[in-house]
């Protein structure tokens, strides 16, 4: 099937594109998603977690509802690694080697989150400067969360005045981009039934 990056017994890995859903939305159009696509082959599969629509790369589905509860824990307990590409407004500074801000729902504005000093969840991303591109004015980032907020890493670069290029929630509309310019681009976790650790990677398109 194509998108499917590995699949066997346990794990089914998908490499989502921009645009698709990871799981179905409730208008009609949004019935085709990644979810239903993986199921549609191996009907044991369930979901693990999620991508933003916007968002493209690498997705991790469960071959049935054992091994689906281990890897939840293990997202618990901060066992997966993730990474993602994503291109930025703004000339990020090299300096900038994480971003530690606490997120919570902006419920009159939903789905926006917000950085909540009072009573958000603490969320905390990693970053390495990939690229300056100073004709443009943007700067290619690897983003690596240590914990899964909803949009975190969208909103915590939006909060430093750098927000991903093509996000049209938390910056300003880049029609130039055509998408949102952020990519899961590594899952590294262990293998459920073998222990064995395991790298899955996925090039951005961009």
């Amino acid at each position: 099937m194509q998108g499917v990056v590995f699949a066997d017994d346990a794990l089914i890995i998908f490499d989502k594109p921009a645009g698709l859903p990871s799981v179905p939305g409730k208008p009609l159009a949004l019935h085709d998603c990644a979810a239903s696509r993986i199921q549609a082959i191996w009907p044991d599969a369930l979901v693990v977690h999620r991508l933003d629509m916007a968002t493209s790369g690498l997705l991790l589905f469960a071959r049935g509802l054992a091994v689906q509860r281990a890897l939840s824990r293990a997202f618990e307990r901060r066992e997966v690694g993730k990474s993602y590409v994503a291109v930025v407004h703004g000339l990020v500074a090299p300096t900038l080697t994480e971003i530690n801000l606490p997120l919570a729902a902006d419920w009159p504005n939903r789905p926006r989150q917000r950085v909540d000093t009072q009573f958000g969840k603490q969320a905390l991303t990693h970053v390495s400067i990939v690229a300056h591109d100073h004709a443009a004015a943007q700067t290619r980032v690897l983003l690596r969360p240590t914990t899964g907020r909803s949009h975190q890493l969208r909103v915590h670069l939006a909060a430093l005045g750098h927000p991903i290029v093509g996000d049209t929630l938390y910056g300003a509309p880049d029609l130039a981009a055509g998408r949102l310019l952020l990519h899961a681009t590594v899952l590294e976790l262990n293998h459920p039934q073998s222990g064995e650790r395991v790298l899955f990677s996925s090039e951005p398109p961009f």
